[in-house]
């Protein structure tokens, strides 16, 4: 990908997370980049397109900080680093954005595919995980790895779907999220793996 592909994606996420996607023109964006829409047309044909790569571009740097986890290749550290950013974001009450709003109720195929993506992503690497912690004594030799992918990476990607749900009922989705990863982390541990956590 280009430096001014990433760049224009970039700028309209920022735009996109600040003000809701149906209020950001391509007009906006080009204003705010500096260029002409001549020029964004040669790396995306449509809103629609730009929408869909940002969205995959989401799912790429995701993807990116659950392998540089696993690169370590010590559960140990991995746990650890869970719970730092635990502590750093408990104080977190950010509601959702516009953006979210906006793809559910103008973008529902683009949504879907999201969606879709996400939980593919998810299960793949809390199942790599999850492996690496049993190797380390560290997860329970009795769990049912890929139930429990599948389990947790569901609950990831429903909560996307129905956070209007979850936030009327006085709750946000960092709430739930670092409720849902403590449960799970306590529920997968062994022995020796939760007094690690504790």
């Amino acid at each position: 990908m280009s430096d001014q592909k990433r760049n224009i994606i970039k700028t309209a996420g920022d735009m996109f997370f600040r003000l809701g996607i149906r209020s950001v023109s391509i007009d906006d964006i080009c204003h705010e980049l500096g260029m002409s829409k001549k020029t964004f047309y040669v790396y995306f044909a449509s809103k629609d397109e730009l929408v869909e790569q940002l969205l995959q571009a989401n799912i790429n740097y995701m993807a990116s900080k659950m392998e540089g986890l696993l690169k370590t290749g010590d559960f140990k550290q991995l746990v650890a680093k869970f719970i730092k950013h635990q502590e750093a974001e408990k104080n977190d009450v950010r509601r959702v954005p516009q953006l979210v709003y906006d793809l559910k109720k103008y973008y529902p195929q683009q949504f879907a595919q999201f969606q879709v993506n996400c939980f593919k992503t998810q299960k793949d690497y809390i199942r790599r995980y999850l492996e690496m912690g049993q190797q380390a004594g560290l997860v329970r030799a009795n769990l049912n790895i890929e139930l429990v992918a599948v389990l947790f990476a569901k609950i990831h990607s429903d909560a996307i779907r129905d956070f209007e749900e979850i936030e009327g009922r006085g709750h946000n989705m960092h709430q739930l999220g670092h409720t849902a990863m403590d449960v799970f982390v306590r529920g997968v541990l062994s022995e020796e793996g939760l007094k690690l956590y504790n």
